[in-house]
């Protein structure tokens, strides 16, 4: 008994551990190093490529309630994120090249994982888990076209600058956490308004890299290049990713809130690299470098990676899969992450873990887990798969895609609360915990 499992990317590697903790072997297939995505930097599994957060880690959260259930589920994922935690306030951050390299160290140090390196350019025989993620290689691009003619959709999205700690301007910039949660980790640049109108206009005239075919339009939301929000209003950076509420300058004595403020975050545990939280953009390099020196604290920031668009790739789920992500004219071939319409790291390794579950229970000839919408990874499962066709796109985890509680409380926070208890419950009901 073995089951293929095609790319090495969050949602592989969790397919591919899962399949082994149930004792199935895996034949694991990634293209690196011989191959790179325009993405990818690192030989290691599991790359983070556009973001170091995987978003809140609380219960009132539904992404806090989706990593939860894959903790309970025992996710090599969410084990290897929590073991290279930084401070991020109330989100889950990691350092990027560890969390991968544990993932890495732990998929080759398993016995029932066979890592074939090499790309891919035919389906393999037998139950195959497809998860190439949003950056499906040009060479095994063709084998899906065939397998599912007229079904692709595609979106843009784009990685946010990182600077270098030491070249931060701390006179000018402070490290405050938004209304006090966590332990002051993101460093803050605040603007008056002068300052920030000048740079709003500043960034809607920049000028922009060509990416071959893109549009405004198909870029997913929540990965929006700030220029292209800029262009939406004047306000509307803050009221977005420049939004300066519940943040408080700790040397000017004062609880006033400045104009609009620009957030980074720590893209390595020892905090010498920064993220530019928000900052996602196709400007060019040059144009990087002189609008986003004119923030407060980044005059003379030293950039070592600017900001990238990437196509990402996904099929009309809705369309071809069912709740299982199997697809529906071929069911031995099984997909999971970005390219099955989730969105988001925690949420591509989600359907890798269920996926891989049910598939695993399928060749042992136990019943399904069928786990219901009450749960984030069934609501996530059943969205994808039963969403109108026409109108599919990418979806993050949220509360609005799970039932309602049956019982009315005003509260959202303790809703969301209650919501994440119940889900909690039936899961380890149903995985007997």
């Amino acid at each position: 008994m073995n089951v293929s499992v095609i790319g090495a990317g969050l949602a592989g590697c969790e397919a591919a551990w899962q399949l082994a903790r149930a004792g199935i072997a895996v034949s694991l297939f990634e293209m690196k190093p011989g191959s790179r995505s325009p993405a990818h930097v690192s030989d290691d599994f599991a790359e983070l490529v556009c973001s170091n957060s995987l978003r809140s880690d609380e219960l009132t959260n539904a992404v806090g309630l989706l990593k939860e259930e894959l903790r309970v589920c025992g996710s090599l994922i969410m084990s290897s994120a929590d073991a290279n935690k930084v401070g991020a306030g109330g989100a889950l951050a990691v350092d990027r090249a560890g969390f991968a390299r544990t993932i890495t160290e732990a998929i080759r140090s398993e016995p029932l994982i066979n890592v074939i390196h090499g790309e891919v350019t035919t389906i393999p025989e037998g139950v195959v888990i497809i998860a190439t993620g949003p950056l499906t290689s040009e060479g095994f691009t063709p084998a899906l076209a065939r397998l599912m003619p007229d079904s692709f959709l595609s979106f843009y999205d784009a990685a946010a600058p990182i600077v270098t700690a030491e070249s931060i301007n701390m006179e000018t910039a402070f490290f405050a956490s938004r209304y006090d949660k966590g332990d002051a980790d993101y460093i803050n640049c605040p603007m008056n308004r002068e300052r920030y109108e000048t740079f709003v206009d500043a960034l809607i005239h920049a000028e922009e890299a060509e990416v071959h075919g893109f549009d405004d339009s198909g870029v997913f939301e929540g990965c929006m290049p700030v220029e292209v929000m800029a262009r939406r209003g004047i306000d509307t950076l803050r009221h977005g990713p420049l939004k300066p509420m519940g943040i408080i300058d700790p040397r000017s004595g004062s609880d006033r809130w400045s104009y609009a403020i620009v957030q980074l975050r720590k893209d390595d545990s020892a905090g010498t690299l920064y993220n530019l939280v928000g900052f996602q953009t196709h400007l060019k390099f040059p144009e990087q470098k002189r609008v986003f020196s004119m923030i407060p604290g980044l005059e003379n920031a030293e950039f070592v990676r600017y900001g990238v668009m990437h196509r990402n790739t996904y099929i009309n789920a809705p369309k071809l899969l069912d709740r299982y992500y199997r697809l529906r004219t071929e069911p031995r071939i099984r997909f999971a992450g970005q390219i099955s319409g989730v969105e988001g790291y925690v949420e591509s390794t989600a359907s890798g873990l269920l996926v891989a579950l049910e598939t695993a229970r399928e060749l042992q000839g136990v019943t399904p887990l069928n786990l219901p919408a009450e749960t984030a990874l069934g609501a996530l499962a059943e969205y994808v798969s039963t969403s109108p066709a026409k109108d599919f796109q990418p979806m993050n985890i949220n509360f609005g895609i799970m039932p309602g509680l049956s019982v009315k409380i005003r509260d959202k926070r303790a809703k969301n609360l209650e919501i994440s208890k119940r889900s909690l419950n039936i899961l380890r009901e149903k995985l007997g915990k």
